[in-house]
């Protein structure tokens, strides 16, 4: 579920996988590990969801 969300957050801002890693998880192998099957833990995919989110929201300045 969370690889499916990445994917379309990754087409939609035209961001490369390791770009998105370093940024969301602090890891820039992130998404390779996610296509390779990796299951992160609860509190990982939760901030990436989080910072997802946060990358979305409209800024008010």
């Amino acid at each position: 579920m969370l690889l499916r969300k990445v994917e379309k957050f990754l087409r939609r801002h035209r961001m490369a996988p390791t770009t998105f890693g370093r940024l969301a998880a602090r890891d820039p192998r992130f998404v390779l590990d996610l296509r390779l099957g990796r299951e992160p833990r609860g509190r990982t995919e939760q901030r990436v969801t989080r910072w997802m989110n946060e990358y979305e929201e409209p800024l008010y300045v």
